[in-house]
């Protein structure tokens, strides 16, 4: 099998396929898949080629085979699937000549769809359009899955869960990432090598977006955070464009040359991507020996991530913020059971913005569902906030169903040395990874001494091995007593911590507040016991944020024990303050903050209180739009990503509907901004880049009129010149239909010579963008803002 091979010899991929396809006479528009229908032999031919080349690992021309790229046509998937992994093995018989072994890989690309709450994809659906194709991959005689080209942890998630719990198949993953290390959904390197590690692929990486140069850099920080082999997929340079044509400006010599400095940075499995031949493939396989392989390097780090931030359990300690949680709280319990999560989505803001690095979420009571405020606290909590969450709760099914719907790998809190608690929750941690927290409480209750509790914690590290969990995947919580009614609690817990850090290697966290339950000035006890607890071993405390006491202690410390460098941290806490230092809790969000943090209901109760003393024309100019611009700039600066950008942009729009309507009773409209013309070009049927765009621009005033997806350039020109619009937007995420969008352009120019166009999309640069006569370039959504508002002065 391919499992046995990874990570101890060098194995070689194939190249494109879209590529090739068009050089043989694939149309713009023509759904590449189809042709292992009605072109077998061109397939079989360009397998063949690639064999030929080298290539032990040959994809499937399945990359956009699934359900809801399909819907609508008259081509069945499984027939199109059968077909591909036939083609596929057909190829080997003549084309493989020597003795080496080869694998055919399922190729799966992304549905083209935003998952929610970003876009109207359900997780779910998602889930089973990836599972359909898979099952039919594996019934066909794939070797493997390959996952490819995915720009969102959450898509890459329900597509690894459907691989592994639909088919007995290995699986790999590779992520597109912009040459910030980023993803489209702002996921870094750290976070994605946590998530996918965490849901066991056998191998991941990155393919696509960018040439083989380019790549060094990420490659190098995914070696630096992963312990599986890696995969890098290169595209033959930066696409170009002449009479019609694309080309890519990296050479077949020039290509081998950078995959041997990739091969010996320590990637395990390299080939080729957009641009890439069979000739690529063939310079590479002859300059780059198999035993030229680095092998992977085992990383001992504790890591949890969210979509978009991975947090590092290292030396220096980290808060976990204790806030969203019922025990004590009577006005929590009272907004989980009155349905107000704009009151907890705030304590999540508040705990973020007072330096909390995760967040613990606890939705625990009697009169709930558990599982399903989980599940939606979770989700609404993942919509505005970027931090690491802690899933906290003692029922399984709660457990699970938030740990199936989480994206990236959450903290889990809890299991404990009971053997009907280790056989409840390891499993889970097994299937959809995770970093849990591990209780020194046995059947035998909580022992009275530290050497009780570490026995405890080795149980716990052992059983885990038996499911093949790290123990750099578990954190052992020696558990705070109160010393109020166990006077010696505190320094057997303390005494405890060094023992379970030197004993066993692992991070430790604990609920630092239980030490002072019962006495006077309890935040006294707290801030000092925390202050202890660090220095002998406590990885994290799970604390208030909101506390100046715990605060001071963590800052302090911070600093003391040199993990703050140049006492930066302290410094820009404390610098400009004096002894008094006041840190923020709950109160009244203005309408500016709720469209900036993105909370719907705030910002519609913030409008409609604004209106008391406001006219909606001037709340719109003096708060609206500069919480916009706001948002604008933290994503340009790269503080803010975009899930968050889309969440503000809700929060804006159920603002604006506020005001509008205000605007209506009082007999006036709020001045129409001009028409922008939106579409995916003609053969393109992917609308994210679109729709992000044309959510902000609604947001701005304009008057969007957008034309959806595979639109012919006639029916943009015909639009453009009915409309009278003075600025057309397009967008392609395929460089098959990039010659669309050209001859788009081109139309247009003769048409309405005055309009301006701009573009965007994955396979476009500004060069590019240049060649095929584009006024404008967008990178990202923020800047076609830009654009429009400088294009008609404002």
């Amino acid at each position: 099998m391919i499992r046995e091979r990874l990570g101890k010899e060098l194995l070689y991929f194939d190249g494109g396929m879209g590529t090739l396809l068009q050089a043989k006479g694939l149309k713009p528009g023509e759904l590449p898949e189809t042709w292992n229908l009605t072109h077998p032999d061109d397939i079989v031919d360009i397998h063949r080629q690639y064999y030929e080349a080298g290539s032990d690992i040959v994809l499937t021309n399945t990359f956009g085979a699934n359900a809801l790229k399909f819907q609508g046509t008259d081509y069945a998937l499984k027939d199109v699937v059968e077909a591909a992994v036939h083609h596929a093995r057909k190829a080997s018989e003549s084309g493989v000549t020597d003795k080496r072994e080869v694998y055919i890989g399922l190729d799966v690309g992304p549905t083209g769809k935003l998952l929610k709450p970003m876009g109207d994809l359900d997780f779910e659906e998602a889930y089973e359009a990836f599972a359909e194709v898979m099952r039919y991959g594996e019934e066909a005689g794939v070797d493997f899955i390959h996952i490819e080209t995915m720009s969102d942890t959450y898509e890459v998630k329900a597509a690894v869960l459907a691989a592994k719990e639909q088919t007995s198949l290995p699986v790999f993953a590779t992520m597109i990432f912009d040459e910030k290390g980023k993803l489209l959904t702002g996921g870094d390197v750290p976070a994605v090598v946590a998530l996918l590690e965490g849901l066991r692929v056998d191998a991941l990486g990155i393919n696509c977006g960018m040439g083989p140069e380019q790549m060094l850099p990420i490659l190098k920080e995914i070696l630096t955070y992963t312990s599986i082999p890696v995969i890098v997929k290169p595209n033959a340079g930066l696409p170009k464009q002449k009479d019609g044509e694309v080309w890519y400006d990296v050479d077949p010599a020039q290509f081998a040359g950078f995959m041997e400095e990739i091969a010996k940075e320590g990637a395990c499995v390299i080939g080729g991507c957009c641009g890439t031949t069979p000739e690529h493939i063939k310079a590479m396989t002859a300059q780059i020996q198999r035993n030229q392989l680095r092998p992977p390097v085992k990383k001992d780090l504790t890591v949890v991530s969210s979509y978009g931030k991975a947090v590092v359990l290292g030396e220096k300690p980290i808060i976990i913020g204790e806030r969203i949680n019922p025990t004590g709280k009577k006005k929590f319990k009272q907004a989980l059971k009155e349905h107000d999560l704009d009151y907890i989505l705030r304590e999540g803001i508040i705990q973020q913005d007072n330096g909390a690095h995760i967040l613990d979420v606890n939705v625990g009571l009697p009169d709930i569902d558990e599982s399903a405020m989980m599940c939606e606290v979770v989700q609404e909590l993942q919509s505005i906030i970027n931090l690491p969450l802690q899933i906290d709760t003692v029922d399984p099914k709660a457990m699970e169903a938030a740990m199936r719907i989480y994206n990236g790998k959450p903290m889990i809190n809890s299991v404990n040395g009971k053997q009907e608690s280790m056989d409840a929750v390891f499993p889970l941690i097994q299937r959809y990874g995770g970093t849990v927290v591990g209780l020194t409480i046995d059947e035998n209750g909580i022992p009275a001494t530290a050497k009780g509790r570490v026995e405890i914690a080795g149980k716990i590290i052992r059983e885990a091995e038996k499911y093949g969990i790290d123990k750099k995947d578990i954190v052992i919580d020696v558990l705070a007593m109160t010393i109020s009614s166990e006077p010696e609690g505190a320094k057997i817990t303390l005494d405890a911590l060094k023992q379970v850090r030197k004993q066993y290697g692992v991070r430790t966290v604990l609920g630092v507040s239980n030490i002072s339950f019962g006495l006077p000035y309890r935040p006294a006890v707290n801030s000092n016991f925390y202050t202890l607890a660090m220095y002998n071993g406590l990885s994290a405390g799970i604390i208030n944020p909101s506390s100046e006491d715990m605060m001071r202690s963590y800052y302090s410390y911070c600093a003391l024990m040199n993990y703050d460098q140049n006492c930066e941290a302290y410094i820009r806490q404390y610098g400009n303050r004096q002894v008094d230092v006041t840190v923020k809790s709950q109160t009244e969000i203005t309408l500016r903050e709720a469209v900036e943090k993105g909370l719907k209901e705030e910002a519609r109760n913030a409008a409609r209180e604004c209106l008391k003393g406001q006219s909606p024309l001037e709340i719109i100019n003096t708060q609206m739009i500069p919480a916009l611009d706001a948002v604008g700039k933290d994503f340009e600066k790269g503080t803010l990503f975009l899930p968050q950008l889309l969440m503000s942009a809700d929060a804006a729009k159920i603002a604006f509907t506020v005001l509008k309507e205000a605007l209506s009773e009082l007999g006036e409209t709020e001045e129409k901004k001009e028409k922008i013309i939106l579409a995916t070009v003609k053969g393109d049927i992917h609308d994210i880049g679109k729709n992000i765009v044309k959510v902000l621009l609604e947001n701005y005033g304009f008057d969007v009129i957008d034309l959806g997806k595979d639109v012919a350039p006639e029916v943009i020109v015909e639009a453009a010149v009915r409309e009278q619009v003075q600025l057309v937007g397009l967008s392609a995420l395929m460089t098959t239909t990039v010659v669309s969008m050209e001859e788009t352009i081109l139309q247009l120019r003769k048409s309405c010579p005055e309009c301006k166009v701009m573009v965007g999309g994955a396979v476009l640069n500004q060069e590019y963008a240049d060649m095929i006569g584009a006024d404008y370039y967008g990178k990202d959504a923020m800047q076609s803002v830009y654009y429009a508002q400088q294009l008609f002065g404002e």
